[in-house]
């Protein structure tokens, strides 16, 4: 009985892994930067109160189903710009890009290899999920994404000479 159940346990704890999907996600360029790694070991367990979720691809996180927030180290650092907000959120600075509102992405700012964060704020109303604020969400993965060397930071225009 006891040798029936052990073989049984890695089925059954196969079965309930297989309730949500791993999210489909592609690597950045960047991906297997070192820094990245360490990221990614720090990533928390929910983020904007959404679960976190199984990815398939290197440096990468993904919260809620269906996911509200996706997360990709390595992608390129963005050069200086006065096209888009900068926004600091417990010590790290993103460029946020609202062009496909709902969906807000945010890239770290003055780090390498950078982090992009794309948050669904709108949510998906069929499963009662209102979305997630970009505030909550960056606050949620600071500590992780602090975990690279800040080089650079915003500065408000008229601050930069």
């Amino acid at each position: 009985m006891k040798l029936r159940a052990a073989l049984l346990a890695p089925v059954l704890l196969l079965a309930l892994t297989g309730c949500v999907p791993t999210v489909a996600l592609e690597p950045a360029d960047d991906a297997a930067n070192p820094l990245c790694a360490r990221v990614t070991v720090a990533l928390p367990d929910t983020v904007g109160g959404l679960a976190a979720r199984e990815t398939n691809a290197q440096a990468t996180g993904a919260w809620g189903d269906p996911t509200g927030v996706i997360l990709h180290c390595g992608v390129p650092t963005p050069a200086p710009t006065t096209k888009s907000l900068c926004v600091a959120v417990d010590g790290v600075d993103w460029i946020r890009d609202d062009s496909g509102d709902p969906n807000f992405v945010f890239t770290t700012y003055g780090r390498t290899p950078a982090v992009e964060v794309v948050v669904d704020s709108d949510g998906d109303p069929e499963v009662d999920n209102d979305g997630v604020s970009g505030l909550e969400a960056l606050t949620d993965l600071a500590n992780a994404v602090a975990l690279i060397p800040q080089v650079g930071k915003c500065v408000a225009l008229q601050d930069a000479g």
